[in-house]
């Protein structure tokens, strides 16, 4: 149980550490010195009989009973913020604010170009940064506030999160101009299932089940190549004779600048679906909601654009 003399300001040193995770940034952010930051944490650890953060070489590095306190902790302290703003109305021309999203790298190629120019004439004070998808800690960061939205096809999201649909969109096949197969206006089951493929692995993000939707139907393919992500792609394509499958909004950004063409999958599997999800703390932000339904305008489709909504 809390102290009844806790210094409720030791709450926002404790906050700020879960979103720096390093003293020095968090002394800056709140204007305070290095030692009074490590006295605050100090205090705060006796009232609450836990280390809370532990020093480690990538910074401070939160304990269990600190990412258990960080959900509760951060929808209070919002909570308390907008009582006191009675939160006023976001001015997208004239604010400074700063969004952190998290997406996969083909997120990264599909949804920046796109979102960063529009930023630039709406919000031209708004500044962006981008984290990974593949962080473990993704849910916990998004509770506490140190991820503010994220986008893509991210089944880890489903529970305990809002969510609005974007777009649906198939998968195809993508080689290069001068490939052999090239030539063919369709790819048949055969020459698929026989060509040398490019699998990608995309941690933390749900285009693994494409390989499970081909395997249930018997459909096995040749992997010359694995790669992590989505980056080398292109390259790799248009200088090899390989093949890769792919969602096809990616493809479409890359066959131009890597003379590449793409090609009709010969066997049917499920679209993928793809969501922006945010933390309830933020469903009412007057500036969130308006990121949220900047992205909707500039990426949602009349299929797949509905309502937000809880998942």
């Amino acid at each position: 149980m809390l102290s009844p003399r806790l210094d409720l300001n030791l709450l926002v040193v404790f906050h700020q550490l879960l979103l720096k995770r390093r003293v020095s940034a968090v002394a800056q952010a709140l204007g305070m010195s290095q030692p009074a930051v490590s006295s605050a944490l100090g205090r705060l650890r006796a009232a609450l009989g836990d280390e809370l953060f532990l020093r480690t070489q990538g910074g401070m590095e939160p304990t269990p009973y600190a990412l258990q306190l960080a959900q509760p902790v951060a929808e209070a302290l919002d909570g308390l913020q907008q009582a006191l703003n009675v939160r006023a109305a976001f001015e997208a021309g004239s604010s400074s604010r700063s969004f952190t999203l998290a997406m996969n790298d083909v997120g990264e190629m599909y949804f920046l170009p796109v979102l960063v120019d529009a930023l630039a004439r709406l919000a031209p004070g708004v500044t962006l940064q981008v984290l990974s998808v593949t962080e473990a800690s993704l849910k916990e960061d998004m509770a506490s506030g140190r991820i503010d939205l994220a986008l893509g096809l991210l089944p880890q999201l489903q529970a305990g999160f809002f969510q609005q649909a974007l777009f649906r969109q198939k998968y195809v096949c993508l080689l290069r101009a001068g490939h052999a197969l090239a030539a063919r206006k369709s790819l048949s089951l055969q020459t698929y299932t026989e060509a040398e493929h490019v699998r990608i692995v995309a941690a933390g993000t749900g285009h693994g089940s494409l390989d499970l939707a081909l395997e249930k139907k018997k459909l096995y393919r040749r992997f010359r190549l694995t790669l992590p992500h989505y980056v080398a792609l292109g390259d790799v394509l248009q200088h090899s004779d390989l093949i890769a499958t792919v969602p096809e909004r990616f493809a479409d950004r890359i066959v131009g600048p890597f003379s590449l063409v793409k090609r009709e999958l010969p066997v049917a599997v499920d679209d993928s679906a793809i969501h922006q999800f945010w933390h309830g703390r933020l469903h009412r932000d007057p500036g969130h909601q308006w990121l949220r339904q900047c992205i909707s305008r500039l990426f949602g489709d009349a299929q797949s654009g509905q309502g937000e909504r809880a998942a």
